[in-house]
């Protein structure tokens, strides 16, 4: 089983690997190596969310998330995310941005930089709404009860995670500004950027996962129908199967795990400037992450670790919640990937260590 699910991830790591050291000798292969190693780090909770997800999929689409999903992943944000920031910041051509990237690392990783207020808005928006979204519902099982409760009664107000969401955003617009005024009216822009671009953020999730949710709901909606005259169509001899509507669903449920992996993927093609500014390099190494993190998304759901693990939801939803604040924060200040990826670390082991403390418990008391 273990095998199977990373077998591909086990052949893009030796590839990768070996790309590297023919791009640019032995010091290539441990940058690449370290790449690979962050990417994991800052998304294991990317991979505990989309296999809450990546569940409700039938076999075709778990592939097709697989197959498409990791050409996206891979070559849409390790690769190309990059490139298209440089170009619409610097006002250039693809094709110039590209050529830039190549032959002035310097300057393409100081325009990257520069672009890093509008990405983090953007990514930590996204984030934090699915983390607010989480926290306000009312869920059978909770992991920290004294916080959740009250917080999935609150849950009841019409439109209260995107009013925090709205709020955090102008703190954070407001505070930017206040500091860059200081510097001068060109960075004073950039707050309205960041405003901008964190409304963007918003307004992308409630599209995506609106859609996403509808599609669901009305999946569900016709699956209990089926059931409800499963007895009738055995006796006619035949069963109808909404096969238009169940792509539908598994669409844009793809669509917004593509959306979702995107999200994560921007603290981990930001954080790669720390260690090289070279994109070969950089979409090696945040290649092999990027299939790992796959992988690992398909085993938990196949493992059905989720299910077993009751917490670890929870746990990356937390991390989440802390990952959207620090891409906040780092429009203004500048925090090490470390600290990033260990927060996630922290939560998520926190949570799979309550759940296997719960499985003791249930155990003991049958």
């Amino acid at each position: 089983m273990l095998w199977k699910t990373f077998r591909w991830a086990f052949a893009v790591t030796a590839l990768g690997l070996a790309a590297g050291v023919l791009y640019d000798g032995w010091t290539a292969l441990g940058i690449v190596a370290i790449l690979s190693v962050l990417e994991i780090s800052l998304s294991f909770d990317n991979a505990v969310i989309n296999a809450g997800i990546l569940k409700k999929m039938n076999a075709f689409w778990q592939k097709i998330f697989l197959t498409v999903g990791i050409v996206i992943a891979v070559f849409g944000m390790r690769l190309v995310f990059p490139v298209v920031i440089v170009a619409i910041s610097a006002r250039l051509d693809p094709w110039s941005a590209v050529h830039l990237a190549l032959t002035d690392k310097d300057r393409y990783q100081e325009l990257v930089t520069d672009a890093h207020p509008s990405i983090a808005a953007f990514g930590g928006m996204f984030l934090l709404m699915i983390f607010l979204d989480f926290v306000f519902e009312d869920r059978e099982i909770k992991w920290l009860g004294w916080l959740e409760r009250p917080l999935a009664r609150l849950g009841s107000v019409d439109m209260l995670s995107v009013c925090i969401a709205l709020i955090v955003l102008l703190v954070s617009a407001v505070t930017f500004g206040a500091h860059a005024h200081q510097h001068g009216g060109t960075h004073a822009a950039k707050a309205e950027t960041v405003l901008l671009a964190g409304v963007a953020g918003l307004i992308t999730y409630m599209v995506v996962g609106g859609l996403s949710g509808f599609f669901e709901q009305k999946l569900e909606d016709e699956e209990e129908r089926e059931q409800e005259a499963e007895e009738e169509a055995r006796r006619a001899g035949r069963r109808d199967t909404p096969v238009k509507l169940a792509g539908k669903a598994a669409f844009f449920m793809f669509l917004y795990l593509e959306v979702l992996d995107a999200s994560f993927s921007f603290d981990g093609v930001i954080g790669a400037f720390a260690i090289t500014n070279d994109i070969v390099l950089m979409a090696l190494g945040l290649g092999i992450g990027a299939m790992y993190v796959r992988s690992l998304t398909v085993y938990l759901v196949r493992q059905g670790t989720l299910d077993d693990y009751v917490y670890l939801e929870h746990g990356a939803h937390y991390a989440i919640g802390a990952l959207s604040l620090i891409l906040l924060v780092t429009i203004q200040y500048q925090i090490n990937e470390v600290v990033t990826g260990l927060v996630g670390v922290v939560l998520i082991g926190a949570s799979f260590w309550s759940s296997v403390r719960r499985n003791r418990a249930l155990r003991t008391a049958a």
